[in-house]
Formats: C-alpha cells, structure tokens, sequence
C-alpha cells in the first residue's frame, strides 16, 4: 500500500488545503482526495508542484508498506 503523508505536512506548515491548491494550480478536490488518501493515481506534474511548493522531496510525502501476507 502507499501511503500519503499530505495531511502530516500541511499540519506541521499550518497550511490549508486550499492555499495549497491555489499555490500548485491543483483542484480543491484533487487536494482534497490526496489529503485523506482516496485518490488512486497521481499526476507526476501535481506531485512536481507539490514538492516545489512544501520543499520536500517526494518521498516525503509517498511511503511504501508492504501488504501483510
């Protein structure tokens, strides 16, 4: 499973969701199914925005689990 560490970095920057969808161009609602995880593919160029805007590389916010077997 991936995880989407989104809503741990805008709480530790006291962003919101939309002032970083205003920052990176990014629809609201695609912010929005980032922050609590329901989207299930992500635009390379809205992860590019992303790490611009929060200065984080993008295993900052991607972390791989393995499934449990």
């Amino acid at each position: 499973m991936i995880k989407i560490h989104l809503s741990k970095l805008l709480g530790e920057r006291r962003m919101t969701q939309s002032e970083l969808a205003n920052k990176t161009n990014i629809r609201p609602a695609t912010i929005n199914e980032m922050y609590h995880e329901l989207i299930e593919r992500i635009n390379l160029e809205h992860l590019n925005r992303i790490c611009k805007v929060l200065d984080i590389e993008v295993e900052d916010l991607l972390e791989y689990i393995p499934d449990k077997k």
